[in-house]
């Protein structure tokens, strides 16, 4: 697999929802196409709250990652 080239990591571990979904909302706002913004969190509801984000706002997840209780999420502005 080809590494992904990081724009933005937003760590937003320790807060649970909606602040990691919050806080991801207005990193991809301050990003431009084709930047890749890394989500760090430990809220387990962010396995389902960001590959639905994605799908309403158009943006890719390209990768995401469990180690543990940290997730990693690699999302791609379109």
């Amino acid at each position: 697999m080809n590494a992904i080239k990081i724009t933005r990591t937003l760590d937003t571990s320790g807060k649970c929802c909606p602040m990691p979904m919050i806080e991801t909302n207005m990193a991809i706002k301050a990003l431009v196409s084709g930047d890749v913004l890394e989500i760090i969190a430990t809220d387990p509801g962010t396995r389902n709250d960001i590959p639905s984000w994605c799908r309403r706002t158009g943006n890719t997840l390209l990768d995401s990652r469990e180690d543990g209780k940290v997730y990693r999420y690699y999302v791609s502005k379109n």
